[in-house]
């Protein structure tokens, strides 16, 4: 296999509602990313293109090969990639397996989502479709409600009372929105405080409206070469150093391990044995915070925190910048914002600064090893990216 480098990135503005389609959304990622790796779009040779929800969000199917074709790269092999939240990271570990294997040079990979566009109610569910939509929607389950018990079950599990509990969770949100505030693509950029979280609308007990990600338009993309022509192309090349994917079922399959995510383990295990890294060797994460207790629970299964000890980390600092290691400097899913099938190549695209040293106000100094963490479902995907620099 070769070595594989990122080039370019591009990501467009996250916000809560736009004018411009999927497709349009992601070109303009597509172009700035091409333009910055110092290409024309005639040099793409396959693209790569998380999505879920254009269908629903605007009647159209495949965008995929309408983007191609937008940005000027006509007839390439074009896919979509669906992994739910995941959609972005699964295109981009795909997109590497290509160009590792030799069959391509250079691709691009990335997503793009319209969900704002819905409204709360179809979006949530659409969103609600990536549980399982027979034994889980079916009762009435949602994200909020699946995260609420996970939320429930980790207090109980680690005899966290739930007032304290509570301000540990808030603490999540408060630290995504100091770095969101700083982050001019970020949907929120307001600093908020933890009784700001507390006094908040109670969403699914006991997470409030702030512990809780937003519904998000956006797109974001990344180009992928082989190690042989990035060296021609740019004199800051950040390679891919491991890439972990795996898979789970429903939350009652998963019930031996909850609140542990038994995907993220494995998938995770596979990026740091690729790395030839551990847990501790990672500078730098933008993490599935989709909800303030995925947080917490990533934490833990990436390795980075034993079990039952996020909470208390998180609330003596150790997650912000300058502390044990660095999480979600962009703002996250919760500030930053979550167009989903675009989430997965937002963070290569900030993990990719920060190993440039190119974030200025949020940037991690000495950066050399950053990681990405993408939850599809309730568990079904994850993806694990692991990125050095050059």
């Amino acid at each position: 296999m070769r070595k594989v480098a990122v080039l370019g990135v591009g990501m467009t503005k996250f916000s809560g509602k736009q004018d411009k389609t999927a497709v349009e959304l992601f070109s303009e990622a597509a172009m700035d990313a091409i333009v910055e790796s110092n290409l024309k779009p005639k040099d793409i040779q396959a693209m790569f293109i998380g999505n879920c929800l254009s269908d629903f969000a605007e009647g159209q199917g495949q965008p995929q090969a309408f983007a191609a074709e937008s940005i000027g790269a006509s007839n390439i092999p074009a896919n979509k990639n669906e992994g739910a939240c995941a959609s972005g990271s699964v295109a981009f570990r795909d997109a590497y397996m290509w160009v590792a294997s030799g069959f391509y040079d250079i691709v691009i990979a990335g997503g793009t989502e319209t969900a704002a566009k819905m409204g709360t109610p179809l979006a949530t569910r659409t969103f609600a479709m990536f549980s399982d939509g027979r034994y889980e929607y079916g009762c009435g389950l949602t994200f909020p409600g699946v995260f609420a018990m996970l939320a429930n079950l980790y207090a109980a599990k680690y005899g966290i009372p739930m007032e304290k509990f509570k301000r540990q969770l808030a603490q999540v949100s408060v630290n995504s929105h100091y770095y969101g505030a700083r982050n001019p693509k970020a949907q929120f950029q307001k600093e908020i405080t933890v009784e700001d979280v507390l006094k908040g609308v109670m969403v699914a007990y006991p997470l409030q409206l702030h512990d809780c990600c937003p519904f998000t338009d956006g797109a974001s993309a990344v180009v992928l070469a082989s190690e042989e022509k990035a060296k021609k192309l740019t004199n800051k090349p950040v390679y891919v150093a491991g890439v972990g994917q795996a898979s789970g079922g429903n939350l009652a399959s998963q019930q031996e391990y909850l609140p542990r995510i038994r995907a993220r383990e494995l998938a995770s295990k596979q990026a740091y044995d690729m790395a030839g890294i551990k847990p501790k060797d990672v500078d730098v994460i933008e993490l599935h915070d989709c909800f303030s207790i995925a947080t917490l629970i990533a934490l833990e299964s990436l390795g980075i925190f034993d079990y039952g000890k996020a909470a208390e980390a998180v609330e003596k600092g150790e997650t912000k910048i300058g502390g044990k290691i660095a999480v979600n400097p962009s703002g996250g899913l919760k500030a930053k914002g979550h167009p989903i099938g675009a989430t997965g190549t937002a963070q290569v695209y900030e993990i990719a600064k920060q190993l440039r040293g190119e974030c200025g106000e949020r940037q991690v100094e000495g950066a050399k090893i950053g990681m990405t963490d993408t939850l599809g479902g309730d568990g079904g995907t994850i993806v694990n990216v692991i990125l050095k620099k050059g």
